[in-house]
């Protein structure tokens, strides 16, 4: 019986998330185990939170010539005596955290890592959906049954925010990296003032680097409600199950939101694949153009309220 047991995910957000299904099957696998995860600072509070971890390390990420930090690294692998490993990351930086095992003894290892017990070894796994590529890299680790992901756990007091009912989630933001998956703020701010006429409010979410941007769709629209830098994940979750719908672009929260149940309208670029990173949930919606300039306020407008279900106050449009 497998005593200890170690998980890796670092990141980013969607991913995260997007393991929390896999995070709870390792955790019915193994009942009786001591369950480590290794991840990254920003998921730290989600992770002791969540209930499937005995506890938590978080990774430093070291770089090529920091030396002394592998060799802390190695001997902290190493000491826990790990019986198995499930490397959800399955990255080359993870895949060389195997061969800090040498020269052995090496625990049996689901992933990608060269020579490990259990290797992921589908030659088409890049093509997968994220949610897939796990669920066939656990079957082949013995694990068969994962389940949908969860944040029902996920609670907050969102009455400091005081919400205006019916409101939409906006989230404009994305990385800075990439440029070419943000839908224009003005085209935020447009879509803002048709909700608001139809007595919805707008309700922006993003992190203190995205303030900028949801300050001039507040500008235009001074009727939505900007709450740049004022949320956590948590809050997130727990505004996502009380909103209308939800509006953002290729990025991590739009996966929480889709999970914790709101109707979720998520805006793609051709700059990447929805077929392998869209977010999924039981009410999630994907418009895709190339530019992303392309799609207008008044076509996500009427995928939230398709015009045939005016008439009867329909909710939001989404499967």
């Amino acid at each position: 019986m497998t005593s200890h047991v170690l998980v890796i995910k670092l990141g980013a957000l969607g991913d995260f998330v997007q393991a929390l299904g896999p995070f709870a099957a390792i955790r019915h696998h193994h009942k009786e185990a001591k369950i480590t995860l290794l991840t990254t600072a920003p998921f730290q509070e989600i992770a002791e939170r969540c209930g499937y971890f005995d506890s938590v390390w978080l990774d430093r990420r070291p770089k090529f010539l920091q030396i002394f930090d592998w060799i802390c690294l190695r001997k902290a692998l190493r000491k826990a005596r790990f019986e198995r490993v499930y490397d959800l990351q399955t990255s080359d930086r993870t895949g060389f955290y195997f061969a800090l095992f040498f020269p052995g003894p090496f625990p049996e290892w689901s992933g990608i890592a060269s020579g490990c017990s259990h290797p992921h070894a589908n030659s088409k796994r890049v093509f997968q959906h994220t949610i897939a590529r796990q669920e066939e890299q656990l079957k082949i680790a013995g694990i068969a049954d994962v389940p949908t992901a969860s944040v029902d756990w996920m609670t907050a007091d969102a009455s400091r925010f005081h919400l205006c009912t019916p409101y939409v989630l906006f989230v404009p933001g994305c990385s800075p990296h990439h440029p070419e998956k943000r839908w224009p703020e003005m085209y935020y701010a447009a879509l803002a003032k048709l909700l608001v006429e139809r007595g919805i409010t707008p309700v922006l979410i993003g992190a203190i680097a995205e303030a900028e941007a949801l300050a001039k769709i507040e500008a235009a629209c001074p009727q939505a409600l900007n709450l740049a830098g004022a949320t956590n994940l948590f809050d997130i979750a727990e505004l996502a199950r009380g909103a209308e719908g939800a509006v953002g672009n290729d990025t991590g929260p739009m996966h929480l939101i889709a999970i914790a149940g709101s109707p979720t309208l998520v805006l793609f670029s051709g700059a990447s694949e929805p077929t392998l990173c869209a977010p999924r949930g039981q009410r999630v919606t994907v418009i895709r153009r190339e530019p992303l300039t392309a799609l207008t306020p008044t076509d996500v407008f009427e995928t939230l309220y398709p015009p045939e279900a005016s008439e009867s106050n329909a909710k939001p449009g989404h499967p």
